[in-house]
């Protein structure tokens, strides 16, 4: 059962289950970090003992509010259309669905909230189902709070958060006998874009910012926004790292 934030109201029903004082906390109250303005944060984890820390982690900072936690994928479902998270902290080995799994569920809902993986295991197999699955960052639990806090503003303007060991393997990418046929897949991707998306595809491919990209191709931020958006679509792609995999299987 989902955990809601403390405070929450809603019919009691849905709110038989409150958390501890510890385990889920809202945003301080006014200012910048108020309920209205902050990003709304779903922890996925079956560690009571995680999920208690990093809601007190993230009480903290500004901007941010911790509005459930829950301890299995088959209860992301339900606790998104409760809770309406703009990022989700997913953990990858959970019982019942795994956060591979309940992360491709998750992102194939219309308007889904953006997924981290927050794990301890970082091996290859989980590191490219995941960022395949969706999820648009992926790091490792021992990454510094503030390192997490950074990855969640990020994600959830957009920008894919990956711990630099995950950013080294795309470098490397993934097994040799699959190259073939993601290069063949990756470079139709691309000859079905305009001359102008490509270039813009190839900038988010090389880890640019939309600010950085705006300035190199003299664009406002808002028209590169849209071209990343219309350059997904067209793709068939869910984010901008399956962007950037795209892009490099085709060179």
């Amino acid at each position: 059962m989902s955990e809601p934030a403390s405070g929450s109201t809603g019919p009691p029903a849905s709110r038989s289950a409150s958390a501890s004082a510890g385990e889920v906390a809202n945003a301080s109250p006014g200012g910048p970090g108020s309920a209205s303005a902050a990003i709304r944060v779903l922890i996925v984890d079956d560690d009571a003992l995680v999920r208690a820390g990093l809601t007190l982690m993230l009480r903290g900072a500004p901007a941010l509010q911790v509005v459930g936690a829950v301890a299995d994928g088959a209860q992301v479902q339900a606790a998104v259309g409760e809770y309406s998270p703009d990022v989700v902290l997913m953990d990858i080995r959970m019982a019942g669905i795994d956060g591979i799994d309940a992360t491709r569920r998750l992102r194939a809902r219309q308007n889904a909230p953006e997924v981290i993986i927050l794990t301890t295991f970082d091996a290859d197999e989980y590191v490219f189902r995941a960022l395949r699955a969706g999820a648009g960052g992926f790091l490792l639990k021992d990454t510094p709070p503030e390192g997490i806090v950074e990855a969640i503003r990020r994600v959830a303007a957009g920008e894919p958060s990956l711990s630099p060991s995950v950013t080294r393997r795309l470098i490397a990418h993934l097994l040799p006998e699959e190259e073939d046929r993601r290069r063949a897949d990756a470079r139709r991707v691309l000859s079905a874009l305009s001359d102008r998306e490509r270039e813009v595809a190839l900038a988010v491919g090389q880890g640019k910012t939309n600010a950085v990209i705006a300035g190199e191709l003299h664009m406002s931020v808002g028209t590169v926004k849209g071209y990343v958006s219309r350059i997904l679509t067209k793709a068939g792609l869910d984010n901008r790292v399956q962007l950037a995999l795209a892009v490099h299987d085709a060179s």
